[in-house]
């Protein structure tokens, strides 16, 4: 693929200073490939052919939107399985999990915009009996995307699906660390047709390409998802220009058990999601609080899913975990499991080190820590990794209170056999998303978190309202 080139104004472009960036294999530690990574000279030029593309994109009708989403689908569709190759090779996930979760999630959040937009409507009276106020939605501008490496097609078609139907322009920047699956979708973009301009594609770390990008005065709406701390970074350095600015960041998301729930298979789902994609999941259930009565029996569940749960290469087939994306990850991992054993955390299942068999790739443990306290690091601070936290709790207002006590907000988890308690919790708790009783998101909902998991929504309507400006025209003739 195109590593070596940048997506610029409809055609793959060389780049001014072609230094190769090595991209490694996390099974292997070596390196498989190399991008460029664009100067101000390519940011430059994807932004000004974002800019010169908007007027005319921005006055496309929304079948015209709808027609070009839906040749980006039919694409995709086509080739998901080369998708799902790339991703696996890129950041490490199980070919299983690469095809039917990250390569499909991508696909099916374009579907939910589609549907989302032909369902919308981007004018109409202000009310009913006032139709001489009239309210228009229209694209806020050029668009700066900046993706992550853990759900690399996750994240990109949220982003670029969204600005495509709101009438935006583009500039992507994925992940320097496993950009090769946005190559690829580039490629179905331009097979797609789009017109010129309107997608564009640079690589690039966030202290180059990203700063120049989210600092360029001709960018109107910057949208990240990232650590916390880039996002406050964001923020800060967006503010000059005024740019509107949309995060979805961390999170530390809490997991309610309680007695009354089926235990064993809320335990066992709820470890077995901490550990999916490597722990790698902003929304993972990384907390576990157990109502006391049923706690023992819980770390029991949580200990024998760990020990359970196969770490195998990413090409092999089948239900396991595969490594962490780097060996930076890596090394962050290990030094929290190190942690929160020092700190007096009692460790239950995994630990420190490499799986038994493994000495290279960047494969960890899955690991369970039991009697977890507030004040520990392991309880406060994102791992990104498959490390659970078991804490008991012995009432409801005490679990809430537990699990509302963190800088995040973004997924909580309940598990009860009791339908008032499950409405009442919910309500409760102070995240953007809550998940009871094993039930999975549906593609198009609003995906997004509270306080410092970020601001803004992805998904369905929501996500395009993030590209949409609100215009009210007063006189609008009748």
């Amino acid at each position: 693929m195109k590593g070596m080139q940048f997506y610029i104004d409809g055609a793959w472009r060389q780049p001014m200073a072609p230094t190769p960036h090595p991209v490694f294999n996390p099974s292997t530690e070596e390196a498989f490939t190399n991008i460029a990574w664009a100067t101000e000279v390519e940011v430059n030029a994807a932004v000004g052919a974002a800019r010169r593309a908007f007027a005319a994109w921005a006055n496309t009708t929304k079948d015209e939107r709808l027609d070009a989403l839906r040749r980006v689908i039919s694409v995709y569709d086509r080739r998901i399985d080369d998708m799902a190759a790339v991703i696996s090779q890129d950041m490490g996930a199980p070919m299983d999990l690469a095809l039917h979760a990250q390569a499909a999630a991508g696909v099916d959040h374009l579907r939910a915009f589609a549907d989302s937009l032909d369902g919308m409507s981007l004018e109409h009276a202000f009310r009913p009996d006032m139709p001489e106020h009239h309210i228009a939605l229209e694209p806020v501008g050029v668009a700066a995307l900046i993706t992550p490496w853990n759900w690399p097609m996750n994240q990109i078609s949220l982003k670029v699906g969204a600005a495509l139907a709101a009438g935006c322009t583009m500039v992507l920047k994925p992940s320097e660390i496993a950009p090769m699956s946005a190559v690829l979708f580039a490629e179905f973009v331009d097979e797609a047709g789009l017109p010129a301009g309107v997608f564009n594609l640079i690589h690039g770390d966030g202290a180059g390409a990203g700063t120049a990008l989210t600092t360029h005065k001709d960018v109107d709406v910057v949208s990240f998802t990232g650590s916390t701390r880039a996002g406050i970074a964001i923020s800060k350095v967006a503010a000059d220009t005024v740019k509107r600015v949309s995060l979805e960041l961390g999170g530390k998301s809490p997991n309610l058990v309680f007695a009354d729930c089926d235990l064993a298979k809320s335990v066992r789902y709820g470890a077995a999601l901490c550990f999916n994609n490597t722990g790698q999941s902003c929304n993972a259930p990384s907390r576990m609080l157990v109502e006391r009565g049923v706690y023992d029996e819980a770390i029991e569940i949580a200990a024998e899913t760990a020990s359970a749960t196969r770490v195998d290469l990413p090409m092999r087939a089948g239900n396991h975990i595969g490594p962490l994306v780097s060996e930076q990850q890596f090394a962050k991992v290990q030094g929290l499991i190190e942690k929160g054993m020092a700190e007096g955390a009692r460790l239950v299942a995994g630990g420190p080190g490499r799986p038994d068999g493994v000495n290279r790739g960047w494969f960890v443990r899955p690991t369970v820590f039991a009697d977890v306290t507030p004040e520990m690091t392991i309880w406060r601070e994102e791992i990104f990794g498959p490390v659970l936290a078991m804490t008991p709790f012995d009432g409801e207002d005490e679990a809430i209170e537990m699990a509302n006590d963190t800088d995040y907000g973004l997924t909580s988890y309940v598990q009860t056999g009791d339908p008032e308690r499950a409405r009442r919790v919910a309500r409760r708790l102070r995240t953007g998303m809550v998940q009871m009783n094993r039930k999975s998101r549906a593609s198009g909902l609003p995906f997004g978190g509270y306080k410092q998991s970020g601001n803004g929504r992805e998904g369905g309507h929501w996500g395009i309202e993030e590209f949409l400006e609100v215009k009210a025209i007063s006189g609008w003739p009748t």
